[in-house]
């Protein structure tokens, strides 16, 4: 109360006012004039004084509460403030908090009732896939055993059949995604904190895109180092770079390489990904954590073209920070400058500044 400018400048006004009143009194009246003046000028101004702190240890009370609000406290009420125009003013605030949590509490429960439905809907396209995918290796079967198919036929044949089992395993990772998504989105995902072996988490994930790597013939290397841990979710974690090595090995190209290295210091546990793709272009490098962004360059995905829908890295930074971490895009360059591919730096902090 005693910084605040308005308080400083009423009171100074008081002041000279008082003197003068005080001074005016003593010339035309007398000494009596003068000290009764004086003394009602103290008077008033004790009872300002005493009104204007009650007024101030309200707000604070009011500042309080709204804090308080603000950090998740549900338990609070500002019934009770009688005081003129703050008891309006608190009557309009537990209106508006009142309102804030029933909108809060329908989009909880929106989103929880649509990660529900993404749940169904991921169940339900799993006996279709299935039966598409059985159907497929069935169809690919009769083409090579049948006799009245030439070979160029059936080599067309059989490619139409691989272009339709990749698009169908692209629908099925595409939904597994977006039910994760929409899982974190609404709350639902419960993330343990323990302590996390970087290297292990890395391993079980490179084992997990193998096969994947194998057929787009792209070489992975690793290179952990031993003992580089942090606090956090494992499974989550795995998924999490699992997501950023597909994007790097999609971009790679075939003959490509992708190298994770992992290691620690007294900071931070740091996960470094990077391909020998094309790079980042500056247009896109603000744009790739963001969901379904392809880039402008990208064009429209096909069967053979994995180059994603732009929701894995989005996933992976949703997750990174969600175990309280970060993740940074950027491009490899050597010393003179020349792009040597993508780079995402993964960072699990080891303290807290």
């Amino acid at each position: 109360m005693h910084r605040n400018r308005e308080i400083a400048r009423f009171s100074a006004g008081v002041l000279a006012i008082s003197a003068a009143a005080v001074a005016a009194a003593y010339c035309f009246v007398g000494d009596a004039a003068a000290a009764c003046v004086a003394a009602t000028v103290i008077l008033l101004t004790c009872v300002f004084a005493v009104f204007t702190h009650a007024r101030y240890q309200e707000l604070s009370l009011l500042s309080s509460k709204i804090d308080a609000i603000l950090n998740g406290d549900r338990n609070l009420s500002f019934e009770g403030m009688q005081e003129g125009e703050l008891s309006i003013l608190a009557n309009e605030l537990d209106k508006m908090v009142s309102r804030l949590y029933l909108t809060t509490d329908q989009l909880e429960r929106e989103s929880a009732s649509l990660a529900d439905s993404l749940a169904d809907i991921s169940h339900q396209l799993k006996t279709p896939m299935t039966s598409m995918s059985i159907m497929c290796e069935l169809m690919k079967t009769r083409v090579r055993e049948s006799s009245n198919i030439d070979e160029d036929d059936a080599r067309y044949l059989l490619g139409k059949l691989r272009s339709v089992q990749l698009l169908q395993e692209r629908v099925r990772w595409l939904v597994s995604v977006l039910l994760k998504l929409a899982r974190i989105d609404a709350g639902v995902v419960k993330l343990a904190t323990q302590q996390v072996d970087a290297a292990v988490v890395v391993k079980e994930a490179a084992e997990s895109l193998a096969i994947p790597f194998d057929l787009a013939n792209v070489e992975l290397v690793l290179n952990l180092e031993d003992g580089s841990s942090y606090i956090g979710d494992a499974a989550w974690s795995r998924e999490a770079i699992l997501n950023v090595m597909k994007n790097c090995m999609e971009h790679a190209g075939e003959g490509g390489c992708v190298e994770v290295s992992v290691s620690h210091d007294a900071l931070a546990c740091r996960i470094c990904i990077q391909d020998t793709g094309p790079g980042i272009s500056p247009e896109d490098l603000p744009h790739v954590f963001e969901r379904f962004y392809r880039g402008e360059d990208s064009g429209e995905a096909t069967a053979t073209d994995s180059s994603g829908v732009g929701i894995g890295l989005s996933l992976a930074q949703s997750l990174v920070s969600a175990q309280g971490g970060a993740i940074k895009a950027s491009n490899a360059r050597d010393r003179d400058g020349a792009v040597l591919g993508a780079r995402f730096d993964i960072v699990f902090f080891s303290v807290t500044v």
